[in-house]
């Protein structure tokens, strides 16, 4: 019967990641098992690619296969491994298991199996229990005899792939690597969805691109897989943080110098365009620049050519640039701190980067990777969120983003170590050690429009409720949309307030990208 099942999920005309979501939750219930894994084989760790009964987490840590003795007992056979209830290995999967209150967090039943597609290691399939024996030795032999079936899964799932990217994809591209560029992005929104399939596709241009976003989405990241997808990724990626240019030097940096050029100059030095020729130059911090330096700049991408400090024959270089600020360039314009001629070279493919509080549930995908990463750091046997954890997460309105949660995971796994939290037990972060602001709640999240235009959290929250309320407690009731609304709108009128109408100051005090700003004060009626 279970074959029939497995065959029509194969048949079926399901997007890939549907047809392997629905292929684990099939073998859940057939064999009873609390949880079931399809994990992927990335150089050294294992990936969740699919999974039913686990904790939503779970899909973005990264199993490092020498740190789960398991895991790697699964992969050192081509058979099916079971482990003993009373084992001394721990399970990867301790606490992470969904469960109701009061139930074990523990894991006593589990075995697997490691797959094969087309005679190499793809990665493994394992089912895992809360309760010993819920795996019998039929089950077992069943498990062993369904791997050609998954494997044919995995198989399927991979040539659509591969028929989709046909024109994204040249064959001289090694078939890992694509596979290895999707694990550096963390996400399911549909959001971030839809922003790497564009990126897929102006990857493969050769026009310019400028990444914007607030300060800790990552745009290292998205400009590291523009490249990795690019015709140029066997060329050099060469990455400047402008920001960090002093002015004195800036010059030389980017197009190098002769012997002479300047005192301290004992030797000729090709500069970051050179060493960046036939492949990509990624300017982090672009709106640093200073004006001189926008000048060269400019002619360079205008004519291909640099010309190094010192030197009157100019070079001719093959470069593709992308560019990233946090700022809003159109301001920056405006108010001439940035060429508007150079805006417009670097800006011929814009690609806003979604804040973290608009990515809606993927801080919870993002904080398995940072919880493995810290459990495996610490030496710790299990390392996991409390439900009133991930509320608290979603809840809160990221003003650092990505980095931020990176840093609060980190810090409360070392709190609850040094609270007294045992190393060898399963530990349970709870909301105090998250240790997040009271006054930065995603508000956005609160009214369920997922958007994220702009929050009242990053801002002083101390100025707003300390003055006067734009609500009426004495009247009656009002919906959240609305009280939503009002305070939004006392925050920005304070912040234009505190800043004498400068829009561009007035978002950074609120820390949101002015863009956005703009379009929220339209929606409350403060902007034409």
């Amino acid at each position: 019967m279970l074959y029939e099942i497995l065959l029509a999920d194969l048949t079926a005309d399901l997007p890939s990641a549907v047809r392997l979501q629905s292929l684990v939750r099939t073998l859940r219930e057939f064999f009873g098992a609390g949880a079931v894994c399809l994990l992927r084989l990335e150089e050294d760790a294992l990936s969740p690619v699919a999974l039913d009964g686990l904790v939503q987490e779970a899909i973005g840590r990264r199993f490092v296969v020498a740190k789960h003795p398991r895991l790697a007992a699964i992969l050192a056979k081509r058979g099916t491994v079971s482990f003993a209830p009373d084992s001394t290995l721990a399970d990867p999967y301790d606490g992470l298991l969904e469960h109701k209150a009061g139930q074990a967090l523990h894991v006593h039943d589990c075995m697997g199996i490691s797959l094969y597609v087309e005679g190499v290691l793809w990665g493994a399939l394992t089912l895992d229990a809360p309760r010993a024996g819920t795996f019998d030795g039929d089950a077992k032999d069943y498990l062993q005899r369904l791997a050609l079936a998954v494997a044919a899964a995995i198989r399927m799932t991979r040539l659509e792939q591969e028929v989709r990217s046909l024109r994204l994809v040249r064959q001289d591209a090694p078939e890992q690597e694509s596979d290895q560029r999707q694990s550096l992005i963390l996400g399911q929104s549909s959001g971030l969805k839809g922003l790497l399939r564009e990126l897929a596709v102006v990857a493969d241009s050769e026009l310019p691109v400028l990444l914007t976003g607030e300060t800790g989405v990552g745009k290292d990241l998205f400009a590291h897989r523009l490249h990795q997808l690019s015709r140029r990724r066997h060329q050099p990626l060469v990455q400047v943080n402008c920001a960090a240019l002093p002015e004195s030097l800036a010059e030389s940096e980017l197009f190098g110098h002769v012997k002479g050029a300047f005192s301290g100059a004992h030797h000729a030095r090709a500069g970051r365009f050179e060493a960046a020729d036939g492949g990509t130059l990624f300017l982090d911090e672009v709106g640093e620049l200073p004006l001189s330096i926008q000048a060269k700049l400019l002619r360079t991408l205008q004519n291909g050519e640099i010309q190094r400090l010192g030197e009157d024959t100019p070079r001719k270089v093959d470069v593709r640039v992308i560019a990233a600020t946090n700022r809003h360039l159109p301001d920056s314009v405006r108010e001439g701190h940035f060429r508007a001629d150079l805006y417009h070279r670097l800006s011929v493919y814009p690609v806003p980067i979604p804040p973290l509080r608009a990515r809606g549930r993927d801080v919870l995908v993002l904080a398995g990777h940072f919880l493995e990463l810290n459990r495996t750091r610490l030496g710790v046997r299990s390392l996991r969120l409390s439900q009133a954890s991930e509320q608290a997460l979603c809840q809160y309105s990221w003003p650092g983003n990505v980095r931020e949660l990176e840093h609060v995971i980190s810090r409360a796994a070392i709190k609850a170590i040094s609270q007294g939290a045992v190393r060898e037990d399963i530990i349970t972060l709870e909301p105090e050690l998250l240790d997040l602001a009271l006054g930065s709640i995603n508000v956005c999240a609160l009214e369920g429009n997922g958007g994220g235009e702009a929050n009242l959290s990053a801002y002083d929250v101390n100025t707003v409720s300390h003055s006067e309320s734009v609500i009426d407690k004495s009247g009656p009731a009002i919906s959240l949309q609305l009280a939503t609304a009002q305070a939004q709108r006392q925050a920005v009128e304070l912040a234009l307030a505190h800043s004498k109408g400068n829009w561009a100051q007035a978002a950074r005090m609120l820390e949101v990208d002015s863009s956005n700003l703009h379009k929220l004060a339209k929606r409350l009626g403060l902007k034409d």
